[in-house]
Order: structure tokens, then sequence, then C-alpha cells
């Protein structure tokens, strides 16, 4: 306590029985916000720009789940450039989040050790180390950032995405831009990628095993076709053996199939598969989740990585939680594949890019894949589009019992007795950092807290 690199602040506690033999672990998120309940009485065209500022680092996230909440309230279909350019950006923001959770606030562990100096293990040991690995890392972020601000103004909190579309088209010259720098972040990418895999070769081979891998549920969007999928299709679950458990779900009724439990010493709440019941409706989310749920991506290059990530996890499903890190760096080569498309499509300079209406629904629920994972924003709003009623799933909080199960998994492996060295509370601490988790988003609570 505190745990560091990870958004927002937590703690694990670590129990042991008599003989100092771990019984169990618990990540306890220690902070609280209320944008659920400060969000009532809003506008519900003022939901976007609120909610995207629940999160510095996934603005964008919510910005797209909140608009596309909107456009279910509104009763409308966004033009197709509005689409077009809503997937630009949310590629963007998987591109930035996911480098900076590789470079930035893990890759410290695994180019450094586990054992390192705690003052030297971090960004700026980093640079140190490998200052060219570190400077590629920063300008991939930096690759994704400005293509988010080429679109909406702002590199954060852009209130850029509305119901019905988006404010503005992308410019020519920011067209420019992004195809100038696309060569510079495939590159980063694929030395990336041959780093971890080099690294799962060796130094890292046993972390695999070790770090989170059991069974579980996992859900994701895909595409109608099956394919890897960021912003719309339909919900799906497969198992650890993948098969599929449920296919074509929608997000409008995603309280027949997703329950919340609470626990009494965590402000993060507890999502699950209600056919399963709580807890053993674990499930997973996030870039893992969605390489295991998909069928292909569906480009050339992210699709030879899929192949291989799945031969190295053993099986179609990979259920090892250590494999997250693997998956984000596979969802950029996807990610920046999907740009190179978008960039030549003649839709992404026009200006049509929304669609106006009045309030003709009184409820919509929006759904989004956020770099954590699956993203969820309910809404209920009075004829005068004044919101009465607000609940938001957050990526995070949907693997809440799976980050519970990794730190035991992790403790129980490496503690023995009473003398814990530090570098071992840095290998539980890294089980969470495998989800990347964003806190700031996932803080929410439902009826009474301690």
């Amino acid at each position: 306590d505190p745990m560091t690199r990870i958004e927002g602040h937590a703690k694990i506690s670590i129990y042991l029985d008599d003989a100092g033999e771990v019984e169990d672990a618990r990540f306890h998120v220690v902070k609280f916000r209320g944008f659920e309940k400060f969000c009532e009485g809003r506008p519900m065209f003022e939901m976007a720009g609120i909610t995207a500022r629940i999160c510095g680092i996934c603005p964008v996230s919510h910005l797209l789940a909140a608009a596309k909440t909107g456009d279910k309230i509104l009763a409308v279909q966004v033009p197709p450039a509005g689409e077009k350019l809503r997937r630009m950006m949310n590629l963007a923001q998987l591109t930035q989040s996911h480098a900076l959770s590789f470079f930035h606030l893990s890759s410290p562990d695994f180019l450094l050790g586990w054992d390192s100096d705690p003052a030297k293990r971090n960004v700026f040991g980093l640079i140190a180390a490998d200052p060219d690995l570190a400077r590629a890392g920063i300008r991939l972020r930096q690759f994704g950032q400005t293509v988010i601000e080429l679109l909406g103004a702002r590199k954060i909190h852009a209130a850029w995405a509305v119901p019905g579309g988006v404010r503005s088209p992308l410019s020519q010259e920011g067209l420019e831009w992004i195809k100038d720098r696309l060569p510079e972040a495939r590159q980063t990418t694929e030395l990336a990628l041959n780093l971890l895999k080099r690294l799962l070769d060796s130094d890292l081979a046993s972390e695999v095993d070790i770090f989170g891998k059991f069974p579980s549920l996992f859900m994701g969007l895909v595409a109608p076709n099956g394919n890897w999928e960021h912003y719309g299709g339909h919900l799906r679950f497969i198992d650890s053996d993948g098969n599929i458990v449920a296919d074509g779900l929608s997000e409008d009724n995603y309280q027949d199939y997703l329950g919340e439990a609470v626990e009494n010493w965590s402000y993060l709440k507890f999502p699950y598969y209600k056919p399963l019941g709580y807890p053993d409706g674990i499930y997973r989310v996030g870039p893992l989740a969605r390489l295991n749920v998909c069928d292909q991506i569906g480009t050339p290059d992210a699709d030879r990585e899929l192949r291989e990530f799945r031969d190295r996890a053993g099986s179609r499903v990979a259920t090892s939680s250590f494999f997250y890190h693997y998956a984000r760096l596979v969802e950029i080569m996807a990610c920046i594949e999907a740009i190179e498309a978008l960039v030549e499509d003649p839709d992404i300079t026009s200006s049509r890019v929304r669609a106006d209406a009045g309030i003709n629904n009184l409820e919509g629920v929006g759904v989004s894949e956020a770099p954590r994972g699956t993203l969820f924003h309910h809404y209920k709003v009075n004829e005068n589009g004044l919101i009465q009623k607000v609940n938001l799933i957050i990526a995070t909080g949907q693997n809440n019992l799976a980050m519970n199960k990794t730190v035991t998994q992790i403790a129980k492996h490496y503690i023995h007795g009473n003398e814990i060295p530090e570098g071992l509370l840095n290998r539980v601490e890294a089980g969470i950092r495998c989800f990347d988790p964003c806190l700031s988003c996932s803080t929410h609570t439902a009826g009474q807290m301690p």
C-alpha cells in the first residue's frame, strides 16, 4: 500500500496462516468517485463531455460509450463518416493506452528485473538503460495521442463525439500527418513484439504459468462475421476450451446476463455472468479476452501475430493473465492496420458527420471496447432529456474477480514464511498490472458501502 504503476489508488492484503503459507489475497480499491450519482439531472447531451472526465487515460472510451448511448436515445443512425471517424479515434486510443501500459508501466519489470531497485524500476530507469527503446515507446504513444488531438482538438477530454455522430471531420493536413507517421508506429510495434517474444522464450517463461493462469469465461465484442471488433458488432462469451457460451448478445439487455456484486472490503464492484452465479460466473475482458473471443482479426499482419499468439498459448484460448501484455501488442498491430485502411477511405474527410434529432427514447445502453475491456453506459432520461439514472459497468470492474484470483495465485507461489522480500511483493503487484486497471473509471458502488 500503495500499489505502483497503475492508474488510481489501491492496495493488496495477503493473509498468511500460522505456518506462514498464503491463505488468501485481496485487491482493495480504496477510492470512491460518484459519477453515476452526480450526473443525475444533467442534460443527456452533456454526458459525453462529463463522463470523459472520469479519467485522463481513457477519456475517449467514455466519450464514445456516452455518444453511442445518446444515439439510442435520439434513435438516429450515425452517418458513415461519423462512425468511421469515431472508429479512428478509438483505434488511436487503444494504441496510446496499450503503449503506455507496455513501455511505461510494465516493461521496467521485464527489462530491469523484478528484484531491481524500486527507485529505478520505472520509465526513468528504462530511459537510462535503453534510451532508444524508451524513446520509441514514447513516440508510439504520442502517435495515438496526436491522432486523437487531430480529430477532437484535444489529446485529453476532447468533447468531440456527440449523440448522432461527431462535431467535426478530419482535416486534410491531419490526414497527411497520420499517413506520414504510420510507418514508424508499425516499426515500433514490430520491435516491441519481437522483444516480448524473446523474453517469453527466456526470462519470462515461468511467469506465464504463475501470473493468473486459470479457467474462466471471456467476453468481448465481435463483428457479425466473428472478426475482432472494438466499436460495433455484438457481445460473445466463450469458455477456456474455446466453446461459445453465448453469442449474438445485445448490450440493450445486459442485465439479463450480467450481475454486479459488492463486497465490504472494496469500492470496486464485482460483475459476473449471471447464469453461473456469483462468484462462479467469473469472466475476463480486455485485450486478452478480445483475442480469445474473435475468430480472426481480419488484417494480414495482425492475423499472423494472432496465430503465433495462440501457438504460444498452446491452445485456441490463452488463459494466462500474463498474456495480456502480449495481447496489447497484437492489438496495436491490428489498430495500425485498421488506421492504414481508414486513411484511404474517402468518407474520412466528408463533412456529413452528424445526425440531428430530439429525444425519441427514454432509455439507452451504449457499449464500446475500452483499452481495458468492454464498457457499458446505461442512461434513463425524462421527456426533456434530463438524466434520471445512470449505470456504468467498467472494464476494470469486470476483471475484479480475475484480478483477485491472480494475486492469490502469485502470492501462493512465491510467499512462504514471514520474511517477504520486496521483489516478491512486486511480482504480486505485477499480477494486477497485467490487467492495466483504471481505478478512476471503475470505482462506483451499488447500495451502502463502508
